[in-house]
């Protein structure tokens, strides 16, 4: 015999449900599996176990000292823009649970849970100043020159170089533009000639309305840069990715993407429409991070969009990186790593446990009431908290290894609350399915008109918890918007297992004996619900609420609106009025 439709309906969404938890899986078992066999991708870190914040774990405490020239001072307002970068430098890649504060007049004090990446110390400690400038002139330096040798850092030559004051350091003629050689001095051409890569030159007090000699980042070329001609500040927002060719195909190499804001886009497009015309190496423009160039391409075309391109030596992470110091801006002071310390637990495993132990008291209780309210119903909510259990616990951890999620005590306190939330949403569901029954119909008709008035209560009360996670997440800050997370994919999952496991099991086992028939303790008895409906094609006249006897009686008299007590007084006494004619006429 063909299945009826209720029951097509319910196994489809419980295969969606299976194909869903066994996605989710697969998804955290591969990644696992290719993070432990030690290759690099983007499964790294993949685990099943979630990463813990710093308030269960520890981590690592980074104390930042602003450097500061001598009778040099810094604001206030200073270190608080600070903090906020660095805030969101390291949020970036993810909600980390990272507690960045001041300490005193002149420090920030950066706590991160674990031990953390090169990355994410860049993204700390870099200052992120960004600029164009033109390239004036241009040479390879050889390995040893660069610190290739072995030695080379320890030799003499390794030692910054001070240029002769005796020589000219004026041009000899005033320059045109920034890409002017003028700019290049008897004293300039003198420092390019000694200039070493490999020793620690001091770039930070670079003008930018000055030439510059510098090098690349990875030490392999000596450069003369002309004066700053577009600043960083001029960018509007800063992406990584594939970069590409001409014809808009992929390189497979990484780049950053750049975006101007309106100023910036004049400015740029100036720039390289007059490179463009100019012959090598003064046709390049060179983009230096903190005055060391990263990379100097040349102008093939001028640049009007307001749209560029930086192409390196760059990996997934290290594009990233830059592009969110890029993005978030620089830091407006300079800052050096006073100390890095490994740090304990502030609330450590005892504190895990007393909040699971909550939890695990706060889910024990929501069974009992639903034992003693739903009897036998109550095995739908357990199953239904196991799945969402279940659900919960593999997003989070895949959230952990790919987004940098950890949980925290705010996140633990989170995944309590939705015990509620859940539990809230099977009684509106089984309240609804006995309203139906009391209307006098059979239980497969109740499962099904239940779940039309009830998913949109549902959704309704979903939505609000929803918006308000969001918002939580949006504004706030550390613990709250781990709170905020968990509590926004608790509510999401939620909706989830009512649709696809709560309803479809009720219409099941609504075609069973033991639940069809109303037995005394599976939680549908028509006789305690007060029903007009009494088993099959049989219906009884309503009774009167104080004629009721019993606890199906007094039940049913409690759930009784005004208008229905009204009118069964109507109806008892156009009764005992036909009694009383029927007497008088006898």
């Amino acid at each position: 015999m063909a299945r009826s439709t209720p029951v097509k309906k319910a196994i489809r969404s419980l295969t969606w449900l299976l194909v869903i938890i066994a996605g989710l899986a697969a998804l955290n078992g591969t990644a696992t599996a290719l993070n432990d066999s030690g290759r690099d991708g983007w499964w790294d870190g993949a685990s099943w176990v979630p990463e813990l914040a710093l308030d269960l774990q520890g981590g690592t405490q980074i104390t930042l000292a602003a450097q500061l020239d001598d009778g040099q001072s810094v604001s206030s307002q200073q270190l608080d823009q600070a903090v906020t970068i660095i805030r969101q430098r390291i949020d970036s890649a993810g909600v980390s649970e990272s507690e960045i504060t001041r300490q005193g007049a002149q420090n920030i004090v950066v706590s991160i849970p674990g031990r953390p990446d090169n990355e994410t110390l860049e993204r700390i400690e870099a200052s992120a100043k960004l600029t164009f400038r033109p390239v004036l002139y241009t040479e390879a330096v050889s390995n040893a020159a660069v610190g290739g040798d072995a030695d080379a850092t320890a030799s003499p030559s390794a030692t910054p170089y001070t240029p002769n004051p005796d020589l000219n350091s004026t041009p000899t003629a005033s320059p045109t533009n920034a890409s002017d050689l003028n700019w290049i001095t008897e004293q300039l051409a003198d420092e390019y000639t000694n200039y070493q890569c490999a020793a620690d030159n001091d770039l930070s007090t670079a003008r930018d309305d000055e030439p510059l000699v510098t090098c690349s980042t990875d030490g392999t070329a000596k450069f003369i840069l002309g004066p700053v001609e577009v600043q960083g500040s001029d960018i509007s927002d800063a992406t990584n990715g594939l970069a590409t060719d001409s014809q808009g195909n992929s390189t497979n190499t990484w780049a950053v993407n750049l975006e101007f804001d309106r100023q910036g886009t004049d400015r740029f497009s100036d720039v390289t429409s007059r490179l463009v015309a100019l012959q090598a190496p003064q046709n390049q423009f060179a983009v230096t991070l903190d005055n060391q160039v990263i990379t100097a391409p040349s102008a093939n075309a001028a640049i009007t969009d307001g749209k560029a391109q930086i192409t390196g030596s760059f990996t997934q992470d290290t594009s990233k990186t830059l592009a969110d110091q890029l993005k978030f801006g620089a830091l407006p002071i300079s800052f050096s790593v006073q100390s890095n310390e490994n740090i304990t637990a502030t609330l450590g495993q005892t504190q895990l446990v007393s909040g699971l132990i909550a939890g695990l008291i706060g889910l024990i209780l929501v069974v009992i009431y639903s034992l003693i309210q739903y009897r036998a119903l109550a095995f739908v909510t357990v199953l239904s908290l196991m799945i969402a259990a279940l659900l919960t616990y593999l997003v989070i951890a895949i959230l952990s290894w790919r987004e940098g999620y950890r949980l925290s005590l705010a996140g633990v306190t989170g995944l309590i609350v939705a015990i509620g939330i859940t539990a809230d949403s099977f009684i509106v569901y089984f309240e609804r399915i006995r309203d139906e029954l009391r209307d006098g119909r059979i239980l497969e008709s109740a499962v099904e008109s239940g779940w039309k008035r009830a998913i949109r209560t549902i959704v309704a009360s979903d939505t609000v918890n929803f918006l308000a996670a969001i918002t939580l997440f949006i504004l706030a800050v550390g613990n709250v918007k781990g709170f905020a997370l968990t509590l926004g994919i608790t509510t999401v999952i939620d909706l989830i297992v009512v649709a696809l496991f709560t309803h479809p099991m009720l219409q099941l086992i609504a075609r069973t004996r033991f639940f069809g028939e109303g037995h005394a303790f599976s939680g549908l008895n028509p006789k305690a619900l007060g029903a007009v409906y009494r088993g099959r094609a049989q219906f009884r006249t309503p009774v009167p609420t104080g004629a009721r006897k019993g606890a199906g009686g007094r039940e049913a008299a409690k759930r009784q609106t005004i208008a229905e007590r009204k009118a069964a007084e109507s109806t008892s006494t156009r009764v005992d009025d036909s009694a009383r004619g029927e007497g008088k006429d006898s």
